[in-house]
């Protein structure tokens, strides 16, 4: 196998290319493989330059079994000092989590996502964007940033308001997890393929001699054919999340949960007690405007005016300190109430940065 150099110390990626086909490795499984900075900085010009080598194929995976990406290293983005909080030397993260994002997403080469395991937040971003998304029956998608002061980010105003339904508005707000086959269902996965058998596929994959899109499609649904066929365990609850989680504000969401005597309402409703009430409301709005952007580059750029304003006030670090850092899972948000959330709050977070620190794509 001919492979790139490891491109920095401790191997937290790495890449490697046989038959013409790129193989990026996130390898931090004790970590469970928690994107940093430095692995994005090392996958943006590997994946640029194979790109532009016309690559037949890119396969991206996780190192372990227990995770492909678990999300972005937030704790270190809020434990920058306080003297650069809100700069943009801060929220650089964001800003080149996002490149990479909109990479994925208009690269010119059909890209793989083993999605085995664990996947939230940036996991999904380095996912959710490709053309292939091959989950497991150990995978667990989630974007629960509404528990963190956080948004559902990486493009979620992208393809969660494409999801059927009132489906991304629910996953997006509550952070509900979808396991296993869920993940097809509902949209973000393409294909399944058993845990055992996913390094046959990724071989299969790599020893394709012709790789016109639909040999690569025949591998997948080969697999994805073997997998026990299971019914969506939401299907049953569709009717009452398109019901509530389709209307036109989120206090109308919240008084159809009200309205809505039933196991999963009384539940759900309770949830929205832990969540930081600027988080589910700048949510709402995310992805109602994102719904009418029709690229996903738009939907960035609004995005990264969202986390810089996230970066800029007290929720963010308020609930990674309570869920990450002290763990005492009570978080003293501010405002304490949706209420108290108004609109010139809102439309603060989502209104321009100065034309220096817009995210250029």
């Amino acid at each position: 196998m001919a492979t790139t150099s490891t491109l920095f110390n401790n191997d937290e990626v790495t890449f490697n290319v046989k038959n013409n086909k790129g193989v990026i490795t996130l390898n931090r499984p004790k970590s469970l493989n928690a994107l940093n900075l430095p692995m994005i900085n090392e996958m943006y010009p590997v994946l640029k330059k194979w790109s532009q080598e016309n690559l037949d194929m890119v396969i991206i995976e996780g190192a372990g079994t227990k995770a492909f990406c678990a999300g972005g290293d937030v704790v270190a983005v809020t434990s920058a000092p306080q003297e650069i909080r809100g700069t943009e030397k801060q929220t650089e993260f964001f800003k080149k989590e996002y490149q990479l994002n909109h990479l994925i997403g208009t690269l010119s080469i059909p890209y793989v996502a083993l999605i085995d395991g664990i996947t939230m937040g940036g996991g999904v971003g380095l996912s959710v964007h490709g053309k292939y998304r091959v989950a497991t029956e150990h995978t667990l998608f989630a974007m629960p940033e509404t528990g963190i002061g956080l948004f559902p980010d990486v493009g979620g105003s992208f393809f969660m308001p494409k999801l059927k339904g009132g489906l991304g508005m629910y996953l997006a707000l509550t952070g509900y997890r979808l396991k296993g086959a869920d993940c097809v269902h509902a949209g973000i996965a393409t294909h399944i393929c058993q845990q055992q058998e996913i390094e046959n596929l990724k071989n299969d994959l790599l020893n394709l001699e012709n790789n016109e899109e639909n040999n690569i499609t025949a591998v997948l649904n080969k697999y994805d054919s073997e997998f026990p066929k299971e019914q969506f365990t939401l299907e049953n609850l569709l009717p009452n999340i398109d019901e509530c989680f389709m209307k036109g504000s989120l206090e109308e969401i919240l008084k159809c949960l009200d309205s809505t005597d039933n196991s999963w309402s009384i539940k759900t409703r309770k949830q929205f007690n832990s969540f930081s009430p600027t988080s589910v409301k700048i949510t709402f709005e995310q992805l109602s405007r994102g719904k009418q952007l029709s690229t996903l580059k738009e939907c960035l750029q609004m995005e990264y005016r969202l986390a810089c304003r996230c970066c800029e006030d007290i929720d963010f670090y308020e609930g990674i300190r309570a869920l990450l850092i002290d763990k005492d899972k009570n978080p003293q948000w501010q405002p304490s109430s949706i209420a108290e959330v108004t609109e010139s709050i809102v439309e603060r977070y989502f209104s321009q940065l100065p034309s220096s620190r817009e995210l250029e794509l």
